[in-house]
């Protein structure tokens, strides 16, 4: 699923997929945020890690979980 991060001040925002749950996703943010930590941990499906500072974050965009389908009768 793709879980996009918008950071305050910057014009890009960060986009990776990951293999995480939405639900996980938000989950692991709300620890983050409600424990007062600095760096929200992020990883994507290649086992790549992305720290972002917790107060730097505008927004998380959690996308659906998409099954990929196979096929001709996926069109």
């Amino acid at each position: 699923m793709e879980v996009k991060v918008g950071i305050q001040h910057v014009n890009r925002e960060i986009v990776l997929e990951s293999k995480d749950s939405a639900a996980d996703v938000e989950k692991a943010f709300h620890a983050v945020v409600d424990g007062g930590g600095g760096v929200f941990s992020l990883t994507d499906e290649h086992g790549r890690k992305v720290l972002i500072p917790v107060d730097r974050i505008a927004y998380v965009d959690i996308g659906e979980e998409n099954v990929r389908r196979v096929g001709f009768g996926s069109v």
